[in-house]
């Protein structure tokens, strides 16, 4: 990512924004880069010191900080419902968020180079492989080839971060999180335990565990998904269609 300095509607150039303290209201998604520093306040505490980053606040109110070399992945985040504090005065340029738990984030500004803000409007959402969506389809209907006494509790289960493919309970009653793929590779183990982190979160759903199943399943995921303490599950489509019972196989 290559920072510039920038002069924006604001009519700032690499400064603090100062505003009055208040609540944000985010009808859009609000693009920072600044030099700042991080502090995380809640079940654990977690510090990033001073850098250039990116501070992503999305409509839904989500709030994530991201450097430049971890992909797509944040360096810390605050997921909705959560409220956005703008300091003033002696606290200009401190960020408070909020979740409903009292979580807190403080993003404490340094220096601000770009802050813009983009109206997106309705995403029309994933469309999946046609075979993939099948998948979820026949697994959905047929869950209990997992394992007897598996039940589901819906598909496409919503999160901040987008749809789990399948989530339901196993025989003891516990809940797990299925992601579904034509072709296993490793950046859908990524995906699950993105999904895992956030569910995770939730008292009602916790403690949650997740099952990769795909049609091939790529060594080096298999092996990650594992590390991680995830099932492996190798989908048979014909099986799972009726036309073969016996080739769904679970590691």
């Amino acid at each position: 990512m290559r920072i510039q300095r920038a002069i924006g509607e604001r009519g700032f150039r690499g400064r603090i924004a100062c505003r009055p303290a208040r609540r944000v209201a985010l009808p859009t998604m609000r693009l920072v880069i600044a030099r700042c520093s991080v502090d995380y306040a809640g079940r654990l505490t977690a510090h990033l010191p001073s850098a250039p980053r990116l501070i992503l606040v999305k409509a839904d109110g989500s709030v994530s900080i991201h450097a430049d070399d971890r992909a797509y992945k944040p360096l810390n985040w605050m997921s909705p419902p959560c409220t956005l504090k703008e300091g003033s005065g002696d606290e200009a340029g401190v960020w408070t968020v909020v979740n409903k738990a009292g979580e807190k984030l403080i993003i404490t500004m340094e220096e601000v180079l770009h802050d813009s803000s983009h109206e997106l409007g309705i995403d029309p959402g994933l469309i999946k492989d046609g075979v993939e969506a099948h998948l979820q389809e026949l697994l959905a209907d047929r869950i209990e080839t997992l394992g007897d006494g598996y039940t589901l509790i819906r598909r496409e289960y919503m999160t901040a971060i987008g749809p789990v493919d399948i989530l339901c309970r196993d025989a003891s009653g516990a809940t797990v999180a299925v992601e579904i793929k034509r072709r296993g590779e490793i950046d859908g183990v990524e995906q699950l335990t993105r999904y895992l982190e956030l569910l995770n979160r939730d008292p009602h759903l916790a403690p949650v565990r997740g099952v990769f199943a795909a049609q091939e399943i790529k060594p080096q995921a298999r092996v990650l998904a594992t590390d991680r303490g995830m099932d492996c599950v190798v989908l048979d489509y014909n099986a799972l269609r009726g036309i073969e019972d016996d080739k769904l196989r679970l590691f």
